[in-house]
């Protein structure tokens, strides 16, 4: 019969640096199981040394390469190096995808790299919460440097950039036609931009598009964010990568970083708290007043505007279902087992 360890025993494990204990511990994190909530909270007190890097971009763009390249080089600066992994979720299990991890396959014999996938769940709301959460327990397990890969697609361009210390956007050649085009937001979130794969034709057009297109953004003096050529499959530019990720750490230690790290904490106690109440808000709507707001929605009887403040205004009193028996309230999906960040 399995022993099940307890969250105390996870909790000396993870701060240890012990795989097995460390990834028990993310695993009842990520499925907010029994003992989760004082993990995080030991993790979160023992983290906020880690340098948390995001790597973001289209599919295709030789992300995973990199992440598996840029890990390499900081192993040879004697660094910790953890990488997190986004993947799509699986239409059939529901797991993840582990596609990053076969390609970082030569990573896995060393002691001092540790990769973990996470799936999506087939929804990108919340993302950055839960992957700030587990970024927090590979932080208290006392790896300097964590690596985080986006699926590239959706809203998680953003989300990364809420997670992470200094994003980098991964293009490709192809890339440097659209850039005018591409949405403002993934030009926004970029501290380095990275043409990848530069051995093919357009790479120095794309480089040109790229910062043409920085040229468009709200200008900050401080940091010019630099663009790169690499092949991360020959292992080219990986150095200098790697050089201008330190130099942008470097720049934010004179305040930047902890500003950034606030606003960061100040966007997960929101999210937590935005799930928390709107659970209870909505434990607390008798079904039928709830859908007969929709009803009314449908036939466009009533405007959005009012249905909404009809259902606030109408709602039975707390603890109170419409006929006045309490009700046991559960916290909604994705705050279970989660301590709002102190």
């Amino acid at each position: 019969m399995t022993r099940i360890e307890s969250a105390d025993q996870l909790i000396r494990g993870a701060l240890r640096g012990e795989r097995v204990p460390l990834a028990r511990a993310i695993s009842r994190v990520e499925n907010e199981a029994q003992g989760s909530r004082e993990i995080l909270a030991a993790c979160f007190a023992a983290s906020g040394r880690a340098f948390r890097i995001g790597i973001t971009g289209p599919p295709g763009a030789g992300k995973s390469t990199l992440v598996a390249r840029l890990a390499q080089e900081y192993r040879r600066r004697g660094h910790t190096v953890a990488i997190v992994a986004v993947d799509p979720t699986s239409p059939f299990s529901g797991g993840a995808l582990l596609g990053d991890r076969v390609r970082m396959g030569d990573l896995s014999g060393d002691e001092g790299v540790y990769i973990r996938s996470m799936a999506t769940r087939g929804s990108m709301g919340g993302l950055a919460v839960h992957t700030a959460q587990v970024c927090d327990v590979l932080d208290a397990a006392a790896f300097s440097r964590i690596l985080i890969e986006t699926v590239g697609v959706g809203q998680s361009e953003l989300e990364v950039a809420q997670t992470a210390d200094s994003t980098a956007v991964v293009l490709v050649p192809e890339s440097g036609d659209g850039v005018q085009a591409m949405k403002a937001g993934l030009m926004e979130i970029g501290d380095l931009f990275v043409i990848n794969k530069a051995d093919r034709d357009g790479a120095d057009r794309a480089a040109f598009a790229v910062k043409s297109a920085l040229e468009l953004r709200t200008p900050v003096a401080t940091w010019v964010p630099p663009v790169l050529l690499t092949v991360a499959s020959q292992g080219d530019g990986v150095v200098e990568v790697a050089e201008q990720f330190e130099a942008h750490l470097e720049h934010l230690t004179g305040g930047e970083l902890e500003l950034r790290r606030r606003r960061r904490i100040e966007r997960h106690l929101h999210e937590l708290l935005r799930e928390r109440l709107w659970g209870e808000f909505r434990s607390r709507v008798p079904e039928d007043r709830w859908r007969a707001s929709v009803d009314d929605l449908m036939k466009h009887r009533l405007a959005p505007h009012d249905a909404a403040e009809r259902l606030a205004a109408a709602g039975p009193r707390p603890g109170e279902n419409g006929g006045g028996r309490r009700v046991r309230h559960r916290r909604p999906a994705g705050t279970r087992g989660i301590r709002a960040a102190r």
